[in-house]
């Protein structure tokens, strides 16, 4: 994987605008690891896949992230700054190998999963609740199902309520990278909650904030010297503020 020009950022922006979040992802990570098949991209976990936009996320704009959040309890508006090191899983996700799978045994029931990727969260994005979501993400990613107590192979939606919870909870815990979550205080209030934090759309709406700024930057410099887009996109970021700095002055 390798940091992106501005050029192809804009690129990349420009492509992803109409996508889902799953897929303005792998065009983000196609872009920045072409080494990589569009296959093997959506194979990797969310939490795979997330890994890589973290790293992405401190070569494009560094390694401090600066949101905001309302309290629930009062709407107080919360001001949050944390490194990208902060919410780094400890595990490897990043290197890990897609597609791995896991075993869970619970109860007499053998279930071989593989945890949710890019490609499972494009599948369940028009589904209209969070229960059916959750119903076919375990399709999916429930690879084989077994049962000391009945002759055939069971099925992921037939699976006891005890069980199914213990899967997404074992799936959570083999790919702890794609469930980020803040502990909060309102400072207000006093109220305490965790939010979770989602690098997918945090990241998304940092390019597309970047790439609105930028173009206006090309279009001033643009109309003030007649130069080329590619040329301008470039300079650093230094020099084209410099060239704004003297035409504001003029």
């Amino acid at each position: 994987m390798r940091a992106l020009s501005a050029s192809e950022q804009l690129r990349v922006w420009d492509r992803s605008r109409q996508q889902t979040s799953a897929r303005r992802c792998l065009l983000l990570l196609a872009a920045a690891s072409p080494e990589r098949s569009p296959d093997e991209l959506a194979q990797l976990s969310v939490g795979q896949r997330d890994a890589c936009l973290l790293t992405l996320r401190e070569w494009m704009f560094g390694s401090r992230i600066e949101s905001v959040i309302a309290c629930p309890e009062c709407a107080e508006r919360l001001e949050l700054t944390f490194e990208v090191a902060d919410i780094r899983a400890r595990g490897k996700e990043e290197k890990a190998t897609p597609g791995a799978t896991y075993l869970l045994r619970i109860d007499g029931y053998e279930v071989r999963f593989r945890p949710p990727n890019s490609a499972d969260l494009e599948e369940i994005v028009k589904l209209e609740t969070a229960a059916a979501a959750r119903e076919r993400l375990l399709a999916r990613c429930a690879l084989e199902i077994k049962c000391r107590t009945a002759k055939s192979v069971r099925r992921a939606d037939r699976l006891p309520p005890k069980v199914a919870d213990a899967l997404v909870k074992r799936m959570a815990e083999v790919d702890p990278q794609a469930n980020v979550q803040l502990n909060l205080t309102c400072p207000s209030c006093r109220h305490v909650w965790t939010a979770a934090f989602d690098i997918a759309s945090f990241l998304w709406s940092e390019i597309d904030n970047w790439a609105r700024r930028i173009l206006r930057e090309v279009h001033v410099i643009a109309s003030a010297y007649g130069w080329r887009e590619a040329d301008i996109l470039e300079m650093s970021a230094e020099r084209r503020s410099y060239y704004l700095e003297l035409i504001g002055g003029a």
